[in-house]
């Protein structure tokens, strides 16, 4: 969760952080909590009583600002960046700290930010599917045309080849027979396609 910073074990309540899987950013950066929350350092009690109303900018994945305002006891108290810890972040140098959730679960700047990305193709990726798909609708073509052949012939000089190949009677159903050779022309010529070649 994103926290409002309260108090913390360091002098002045600082908290000490490290944002690299945040900004990538290795060095060290300080937040402070407010003065009124800080003087309840780790008292439970005072914390759990604190009833501060905090009004502030919608949920967004802008990592470096934030903007608010905390009303505690008939005040109002200007919240920055340099006040909040962002979910994601490490605590470094700082032995406990504590503070008040603002944003939770998919409203957090960090799971903003973790939209769905766009998937990048080359332009020799794009060739590629262009190509293939060409030779995906050539292959079809090849083997209507040599379907269509077949039929035909099958219907025509078929019978003559029983001597050869010998069966029953000749064929009668000239479409029946295209359909069953375009299916054998697709797995006969199936090499055509290069699908070893493509690899994604």
């Amino acid at each position: 969760a994103d926290l409002l910073l309260l108090s913390s074990s360091e002098p002045n309540s600082l908290v000490y952080i490290e944002t690299a899987e945040l900004d990538g950013e290795t060095n060290l950066k300080v937040k402070q909590a407010l003065t009124i929350s800080a003087d309840m350092g780790e008292d439970l009690n005072q914390l759990s009583q604190f009833d501060g109303e905090i009004a502030c900018e919608a949920p967004n994945n802008r990592l470096d600002t934030f903007t608010g305002t905390l009303t505690y006891q008939g005040e109002k108290y200007s919240l920055d960046n340099g006040k909040i810890l962002l979910r994601g972040c490490t605590i470094r140098n700082t032995e406990w700290c504590f503070g008040m959730v603002i944003f939770a679960g998919p409203d957090t700047k960090l799971m903003q930010n973790s939209g769905r990305t766009t998937l990048k193709r080359t332009s020799i990726d794009r060739l590629m599917n262009v190509l293939v798909l060409w030779i995906f609708v050539f292959l079809a073509v090849m083997c209507i045309i040599l379907a269509i052949g077949n039929g035909i012939w099958e219907s025509k000089q078929g019978y003559y080849f029983q001597v050869y190949l010998p069966w029953p009677e000749g064929t009668t159903n000239a479409a029946f027979s295209g359909f069953l050779m375009f299916w054998s022309y697709v797995i006969i010529l199936n090499t055509v396609v290069p699908i070893s070649l493509y690899v994604r």
